[in-house]
């Protein structure tokens, strides 16, 4: 894993991550973009990395990317939203190198460069977890110090989340990133004692949750905007 001090970056926006993969971070992501552009805020969305495509009349296209560019309210090229789009439903890693592909971070600088041209906001979101690898010796973690954005983790409530949440919050601290805040999401109907987890990791993060996105609630996740755009400001401020 390469060592890079993150720069501070003049554009607003967001680095979505997770405790794992599979914890809802696309849902999240998405819900946090509409609840800024309901606030008034231009906001473009970006998916670097994506593994796991299907192919269409205009290549191969990414379901979480497409659900992110849905959200937004600023319109942008495919290409820059998700510039590495991987076939293969694998690590990014092992995906890239299925497609003879080698992710270059420099690109998806320059990719986001485009998007925060077009919008206010870019709300960016990993692929896998905080460390998922994306190439021989680079991980999402170097994308996020790359584009030097405040993180947003997602906790996917169930069993184990507590550890899973308190080292990739430990690992993010360690890269120089502010932690801006979380998100409660409960994937595990069956999970015992979820109110009393989150009142753990509210209290060992040392902040409330952004939002607490409730288990198999039909339509589209919310976020408060006004929450969202408070967020924002603070950042904008560090």
């Amino acid at each position: 894993m390469s060592a890079r001090a993150p720069q501070r970056n003049p554009r607003a926006g967001f680095f979505v991550t997770g405790t794992d993969t599979g914890v809802g971070k696309t849902r999240a992501a998405a819900a946090l973009v509409r609840a800024l552009a309901r606030h008034g805020i231009s906001v473009a969305a970006m998916k670097p990395v994506a593994a796991g495509a299907a192919v269409s009349v205009e290549g191969l296209r990414n379901d979480d990317a497409l659900e992110l560019m849905h959200a937004a309210n600023t319109h942008a090229p495919y290409a820059d939203v998700n510039p590495y789009c991987l076939a293969a439903p694998v690590s990014p890693h092992l995906a890239a190198a299925d497609a003879g592909v080698c992710i270059d971070i420099g690109v998806i600088v320059s990719r986001f460069a485009a998007l925060a041209a077009r919008a206010d906001c870019v709300v960016v979101e990993g692929a896998g977890g905080w460390l998922a690898p994306i190439g021989f010796d680079e991980t999402m973690a170097d994308v996020a110090q790359a584009l030097a954005l405040p993180v947003v983790l997602v906790v996917g409530l169930r069993l184990g989340c507590l550890n899973h949440a308190l080292l990739t919050a430990g690992a993010i601290k360690a890269s120089g990133l502010p932690l801006a805040a979380w998100i409660a999401n409960a994937i595990d109907p069956h999970f015992e004692r979820a109110a009393e987890n989150v009142a753990t990791l509210e209290r060992l993060l040392a902040m409330k949750p952004l939002a607490l996105i409730a288990h198999g609630a039909p339509g589209e996740a919310e976020i408060k905007s006004e929450s969202a755009a408070a967020l924002l400001t603070s950042s904008r401020a560090r």
